[in-house]
């Protein structure tokens, strides 16, 4: 559908305080009760739905939404975009908020779920996933725990994603290298980066985001956990502890030490760098396939290596946000739109079709799964990886915030500008006042 994560953060930066200041005056289920009671089915209604999608997968959207207003003539679902890319989505919705003129449901990056929450404007589904015909426990963990945030569920997972170990097959054979097994450790990643990085050929083993964006932050979470560590503690910053600065120490071997690293100042070249057959190895998600789908090259995919045997990812989930307009028929009718966009039988025709990964375990029996292993053979690949996506990022409003100094923390050492543990502090003081305000 789109490439997730790139740069959600920059825009959820920009929204913060927009959503902050929609807080004060707004009342929301978070005041308690259920912004369904009363739903009438029969009712006639019309709902809002932002999809943040690209032109094709906009058009499949809109062919689910005349799909489901065919079985239900009386829902009708105004369905757009919502805003000209994905990333403006938040901010439109922090105006939106304050100005009443907020969808239904909203496509959101799971970065964003704090933020969301704290406005006072979703829905809590809590009770509602709960109900056994809904198969709450069909969605992957780390998408459940996205989607919640202090005990209330702000919507549905609405991509599931995680971070493996991507390898291209040509450069390794030219180097006469066995290629990367799920048994690898860390050390494994670095002895092959350095043996692979051909400065001549202008040729690297690996590369990393310096952009200072969640594509930098989230690709640390891994190895921080690996190592035992955590990224929070409650409110309280925890990622400049020794597994953290272990786990950015050895980042910066790769790219200031070893100089196998290609460091990325935008988030938007490592991937066709990759695809070029100029990146030997890059940690990256399902996304990536949708474009070496059009490229001759010849890739594999193993989970990330690990370090003492433990092979942690990171998953970055995408909600559909469903939104509080205190009217029980536009919040039951909401309900029943994705309930039914995100069921087994619906969502092969939505993530599958255009090359995401199934949001429910149970889809992996449908033909439309059986199409997509044969158009993408390392999709199964991805959907076993989400085992190993234990932990999910922090639904804190701080989030956004803490994600941008810890990438500033990490850019600054992987260009050699900084010690990793005074980095790391630096952003764990910078963390801890957000944090304290949100």
């Amino acid at each position: 559908m789109h490439h997730p994560h790139r740069s959600a953060l920059l825009a959820a930066g920009v929204g913060v305080a927009l959503l902050a200041s929609a807080c004060g005056g707004s009342t929301g289920t978070s005041s308690g009760g259920d912004a369904a009671a009363g739903y009438d089915r029969t009712a006639t209604v019309t709902i809002t739905w932002w999809t943040g999608q690209t032109t094709d997968a906009e058009k499949v959207a809109e062919k689910l939404a005349a799909e489901y207003h065919q079985a239900h003539p009386n829902v009708t679902i105004d369905v757009s975009t919502g805003a000209s890319t994905t990333d403006d989505l938040l901010t439109k919705l922090s105006a939106g908020f304050t100005s009443g003129t907020y969808p239904d449901i909203s496509y959101t990056y799971g970065s964003w779920a704090g933020e969301l929450a704290a406005s006072g404007r979703t829905q809590n589904l809590a009770s509602y996933v709960q109900d056994p015909a809904f198969a709450w426990s069909e969605f992957p963990a780390a998408a459940r725990a996205t989607a919640t945030v202090d005990g209330k569920v702000i919507g549905i997972p609405a991509l599931v994603d995680n971070l493996a170990l991507i390898y291209n097959k040509g450069l390794f054979d030219a180097a006469g290298l066995p290629y990367p097994t799920d048994q690898w450790s860390w050390d494994d990643f670095r002895t092959a980066a350095k043996r692979l990085t051909d400065k001549a050929r202008n040729i690297y083993g690996t590369a990393y985001s310096v952009s200072g964006s969640e594509d930098t932050t989230w690709h640390l979470w891994p190895l921080l956990w690996q190592r035992g560590g955590q990224i929070l503690d409650g409110k309280k910053p925890l990622f400049n502890s020794d597994a953290g600065v272990q786990a950015l120490a050895y980042l910066r071997s790769l790219a200031v030490d070893d100089k196998s690293m290609y460091l990325d100042q935008t988030d938007q070249r490592y991937g066709p760098l990759f695809n070029d057959g100029r990146i030997a190895m890059m940690l990256s998600g399902p996304w990536a396939m949708l474009d070496l789908k059009a490229t001759p090259v010849k890739y594999g995919v193993v989970q990330l290596p690990g370090f003492n045997g433990d092979h942690q990812t990171v998953s970055g989930p995408d909600v559909w946000a469903l939104f509080d307009h205190k009217d029980a028929n536009r919040a039951g009718a909401s309900r029943d739109f994705i309930t039914w966009l995100t069921s087994k039988q619906i969502d092969p025709k939505w993530n599958l079709t255009v090359g995401n990964l199934p949001l429910r375990s149970t889809e992996q029996s449908s033909p439309e799964y059986a199409a997509y292993v044969k158009d993408y053979p390392s999709g199964q690949k991805f959907m076993e990886n989400l085992a190993n996506a234990k932990q999910a990022r922090p639904t804190v409003a701080g989030y956004a915030e803490l994600s941008r100094y810890v990438g500033e923390a990490i850019a600054a050492v992987l260009q050699g500008a900084q010690d990793p543990k005074q980095a790391l502090d630096e952003a764990a003081r910078k963390a801890a006042g957000a944090l304290e305000d949100s």
